[in-house]
C-alpha cells in the first residue's frame, strides 16, 4: 500500500461498473439482453430481484480508496435519472459523494462518461497540486491515457475494476490495480455466471437438457479462465523470482514483501485474494513446487526452487 497520509481523488464510472458487475453476477452481456426490460419495467418482480442480486457495494469501495489517505474529493458519473442508477443515489450521498449528472443523451453515447470524467479529472489536478492518490474506477481501456498522464503529473494512480471486464491494458497503466470481486466487504459470485436465464426467457429443464447434451470435454472449458488467471499468476511469480535472484546471488533469500512488490509492478492486477488465497504467504505455500517459504519470527523469506 502507498502511503496512508496521501490526499486521494476517487472517480467512479458508475455506469461501467454497476453494468460490468451485472454481468458478473448474471452472464456475459447480461445487461444488454436485460436493457429494454429494466428500463421499461424496473419494478417488475423479477427484474428486481436480478438487480438487487447485482447491487453494488459502494462502501467497498469508498473504504479501500481512504486506505490510501485523506478523501479529497469522490466523483461518481452517470445518468441519476435511470432507475437502476437511481437505487444508489442515497448511499452515495451518505458517502459524500459528488453525484455528476450525464443526461440520457449523453450517457449512452460513446465514451460520454470517459470524457467528462477525464476532463475533471485532469482539472482537479491542476487545481489541486497537493493531490498525490487518484483513483480510477473503471474497467475501459479509454482510460489508458488518463492514467498514463496522472501518473506523469507525479500522481499514483490506482485502479478499480470488476474482473473479466476490465482491459488489461488500463490494469497495466495503474500504479497498482485492485479486482472489485476481492475488495473486503463484496460478497463473490458462488453460482456460475451463466446460470440464471434472463428475465422471461429459458427454464431450468431446459439448462438441464442443454447441460446433459454438452460433452465433458466442453463443460470442463468453462473453468478455464481461472485456470489461466493461476497459471498467469505463477509465471509472474517465477519471473519476479528470477528478477529476485538476478540482482543478488542466485541462492540469496529474497522479503517475500519484495516478491509481491515486484510482481504488482509487473502487473498491477496481481492480487492473491483475487486468486482465492487470504494472504500472500498462502499464495506462495500453493507454489511450493517452484518456490520455497521460510518463516521465521516475523519475517518471510522465499527463493525460487530450482529443478
Amino acid at each position: 500500500m502507498a502511503d496512508a497520509t496521501g490526499r486521494v481523488a476517487v472517480y467512479l464510472d458508475f455506469d461501467n461498473i454497476v453494468i460490468s458487475w451485472y454481468d458478473r453476477v448474471h452472464g456475459r452481456n447480461a445487461y444488454g439482453k436485460d436493457r429494454q426490460r429494466i428500463t421499461e419495467n424496473p419494478h417488475d418482480a423479477e427484474v428486481a430481484e436480478r438487480l438487487k442480486q447485482a447491487m453494488i457495494e459502494v462502501g467497498a469501495i469508498i473504504d479501500y480508496a481512504s486506505s490510501f489517505g485523506t478523501l479529497v474529493l469522490t466523483r461518481a458519473y452517470a445518468d441519476w435519472s435511470s432507475p437502476v442508477n437511481a437505487e444508489y443515489r442515497s448511499q452515495l450521498v451518505a458517502r459524500a459523494v459528488d453525484l455528476v449528472q450525464l443526461f440520457p443523451a449523453a450517457a449512452y453515447a460513446k465514451n460520454g462518461a470517459d470524457i467528462r470524467l477525464a476532463v475533471d479529472a485532469v482539472e482537479d489536478m491542476f487545481r489541486l497540486p497537493d493531490l498525490t492518490h487518484v483513483v480510477i474506477v473503471a474497467g475501459d481501456s479509454d482510460y489508458v491515457p488518463l492514467a498514463q498522464r496522472c501518473k506523469r503529473l507525479g500522481r499514483y494512480v490506482i485502479g478499480v475494476g470488476v474482473a473479466g471486464s476490465t482491459a488489461k491494458s488500463l490494469a497495466a497503466a495503474c500504479d497498482e490495480f485492485e479486482s472489485y470481486d476481492s475488495l473486503p466487504g463484496v460478497v463473490r459470485p458462488t453460482k456460475p455466471v451463466d446460470a440464471a436465464p434472463p428475465p422471461g426467457k429459458g427454464a431450468p429443464e431446459a439448462k438441464e437438457k442443454s447441460e446433459a447434451k454438452t460433452p465433458a470435454k466442453s463443460r470442463r472449458a468453462r473453468s478455464a479462465p481461472k485456470n489461466d488467471e493461476q497459471g498467469e499468476a505463477t509465471a509472474l511469480l517465477e519471473r519476479a523470482l528470477r528478477l529476485g535472484h538476478d540482482k543478488a546471488d542466485a541462492d540469496e533469500w529474497l522479503h517475500a514483501s519484495a516478491v509481491k512488490t515486484q510482481m504488482r509492478r509487473m502487473d498491477p492486477s496481481f492480487s492473491e485474494k483475487a486468486l482465492g488465497y487470504r494472504s500472500f504467504n498462502d499464495f506462495l505455500r500453493s507454489r511450493d513446487d517452484i518456490a520455497e517459504l521460510e518463516e521465521s519470527g516475523h519475517e518471510r523469506m522465499v527463493r525460487l526452487r530450482e529443478a
